[in-house]
């Protein structure tokens, strides 16, 4: 027969019980499949740059969701997918742009979400040119701009991380083991 413990349990403090609730929510969000980061670009041509966000957000086990369309040519569906974007649960955009650039900024007018843009190489201009459109953006229409090409693309992942993390403990941990990881010489 199993022994009993006669012993009552100390009930856990307000601020220890609250902890662990907030705990456990931030682990559910990241383990469902509801996407919590989107990754937009306007071309095919730009998919294999905008892949590397993807690697990096399936290193986190990040939940996220892919979208191609454009500013200029679907201006509609932009707006629909800006404007519905926190109803959907998103806390994230990462939008890939090359030349004008414009798709960072049309979405960043249209929602309260940190929009980070990444230039993309698409002219004669080796993608200086969508750096200086991502990064002119008028007062209160903020994009966060990261590096040209696939690099940006890389760290727009990682910030967006970052922004998460700021809400769910177990991302500082893995964020912390990534720097041990550079450090070490790996590459991400």
């Amino acid at each position: 027969m199993p022994r009993v413990s006669k012993r009552a349990k100390k009930p856990a403090s307000r601020s220890k019980r609250r902890t662990t609730k907030v705990k456990a929510k931030a682990k559910a969000d990241r383990k469902s499949s509801k996407p919590v980061v989107a990754i937009v670009y306007a071309s095919t041509s730009d998919e294999p740059v905008m892949r590397e966000c993807e690697h990096v957000l399936e290193q986190f086990g990040i939940p996220h969701e892919q979208h191609l369309f454009s500013a200029h040519r679907q201006p509609e569906k932009t707006a629909a997918f800006a404007q519905n974007a926190r109803k959907r649960g998103l806390r994230v955009i990462i939008a890939g742009a090359g030349m004008a650039a414009h798709l960072p900024g049309v979405i960043a007018s249209m929602t309260t979400l940190p929009v980070l843009g990444v230039p993309l190489c698409g002219s004669a201009f080796e993608g200086y040119d969508s750096l200086l459109s991502m990064v002119q953006m008028p007062g209160g229409v903020p994009v966060g701009t990261l590096a040209v090409g696939k690099a940006g693309a890389k760290n727009a992942a990682l910030l967006a991380i970052q922004i998460l993390a700021l809400s769910e403990p177990g991302l500082v941990r893995k964020l912390d083991q990534l720097k041990r990881n550079l450090e070490a010489g790996e590459k991400i």
